[in-house]
């Protein structure tokens, strides 16, 4: 019984001296980090906003084509407001992206997570080889997308509440 005790103990001061050594690395990283000054935009924010746009684009187009009732191939013609809605999120979401704003960035980083987590889950089912590749770049571009965008969120910095 003691020895489990002095098992507990030991494995209690291991994670305390790598919590603290873990956060000596979390400050040094804070010590380096400069908050982004107005008016300028990180690369992967940058790449974001683009993105945004293309897919707003597309989405606006579907929207059009499904108010028009052009039919799918096989034969359903889609609801129009769905898209409409999702490509007005998207426009100002690009807005916020092309702007820097923490809003718009963390709602991008949201968007890519489920992008992730359905290009991951896709890969269950993919048929062919092709449909394998596309899943990988999409899973691979958005993964690291995402990545590079976490410095750039802690640059933005969230914005001071009112009041506070």
């Amino acid at each position: 019984m003691a020895s489990r005790e002095r098992r507990r103990a030991e494995r209690r001061k291991r994670m305390e001296r790598m919590s603290e050594r873990s956060e000596e690395k979390n400050e040094a990283v804070r010590r380096e980090l400069r908050p982004l000054p107005e008016g300028e935009r990180p690369g992967a924010v940058t790449v974001a906003a683009v993105v945004a746009i293309v897919l707003a684009v597309v989405l606006t187009v579907s929207a059009v084509l499904a108010a028009a009732g052009v039919e799918l191939n096989d034969g359903e013609t889609p609801r129009a407001f769905p898209i409409a809605a999702f490509a007005a999120a998207l426009w100002l979401m690009a807005y916020g992206l092309w702007r820097a704003r923490y809003w718009a960035v963390l709602g991008f980083q949201m968007l890519l997570v489920l992008v992730l987590l359905a290009s991951g889950l896709g890969l269950v089912q993919v048929e062919t080889v092709l449909q394998a590749a596309g899943t990988l770049v999409l899973l691979a571009g958005s993964g690291i997308l995402f990545y590079f965008m976490i410095r750039a969120l802690a640059r933005i910095q969230m914005p001071e509440r009112p009041g506070s």
